[in-house]
């Protein structure tokens, strides 16, 4: 019975695993983003995807600026083992995989990977940070290497840099802090999920994620629901935009 059970749950993840390729492979999301992205993404435009997940906003990226260079950056395993033949199926050839997390330094550290009750990966939610992430979902520990934005940039070479996508589960402001020199200089504009309760995994709040954006001369923009930008103070559970200051007055006319 037990080998039985064993099976079971091993079939069910391989179906899983099976459906979140094809979803990578056949399917896009964020369609509307494209739009509101468009003002800060070109054809040429040079973006970091950070927490690339199973590539798709990567995929999004890609199709808008097919003159750019595209750098989707995924620590993950199981991540990793849907986006390479994702990314090599819809042969984006301009998008570049790179494998590390990113943080306030270079190093190691562990990702959370939880499992659900029927044994597939809940890798949307993986995380550094405490084991704990409010699904009550057991997890696996998985050591993952880790670089940061500035040193990205100096090997990458990049004089340019024109957006940055982070989604990474409360681990938003330790990549920030590594990217201070790229913010000062390239000043991309950034798209971050800012959450409280993923932040404090990490020791860190959105109020100091807001000031430390503040202190480098960058705005922060919600998008509503029709689609314009509108400047915010405060947010504890927000997909937000920052923008630098120089460019924001044109956000908000525009």
């Amino acid at each position: 019975m037990a080998n039985r059970k064993t099976t079971c749950i091993f079939c069910r993840a391989r179906l899983t695993w099976l459906a979140h390729l094809f979803k990578a492979c056949f399917k896009q999301h964020h369609r509307e983003l494209r739009a509101p992205l468009s003002r800060f993404i070109g054809p040429d435009a040079v973006v970091f995807d950070v927490g690339a997940h199973a590539g798709q906003f990567a995929k999004l990226f890609a199709g808008m600026a097919p003159q750019g260079k595209i750098f989707s950056i995924e620590p993950g395993a199981y991540a990793l083992s849907i986006l390479r033949p994702a990314l090599r199926i819809n042969r984006l050839s301009h998008v570049t995989l790179i494998e590390t997390g990113l943080s306030d330094a270079p190093g190691e550290a562990t990702l959370n990977v939880p499992v659900k009750q029927s044994g597939s990966i809940g890798f949307g939610l993986s995380h550094i940070g405490g084991a704990k992430d409010g699904s009550g979902l057991r997890t696996v520990e998985e050591t993952i290497p880790l670089s940061t934005i500035d040193v990205l940039a100096a090997e990458l070479k990049l004089n340019r840099l024109n957006f940055i996508k982070a989604d990474i589960e409360g681990w938003e402001m330790r990549m920030l802090a590594g990217g201070d020199k790229t913010l000062r200089t390239l000043r991309p504009v950034l798209f971050l999920e800012v959450n409280n309760d993923s932040l404090s995994r990490a020791g860190d709040m959105a109020e100091g994620l807001l000031s430390y954006m503040a202190e480098r001369d960058y705005r922060a923009f919600l998008l509503t629901e029709n689609g314009a930008f509108e400047p915010v103070d405060t947010a504890d559970n927000a997909d937000l935009f920052f923008v630098p200051a120089e460019k924001a007055a044109a956000l908000l006319h525009a």
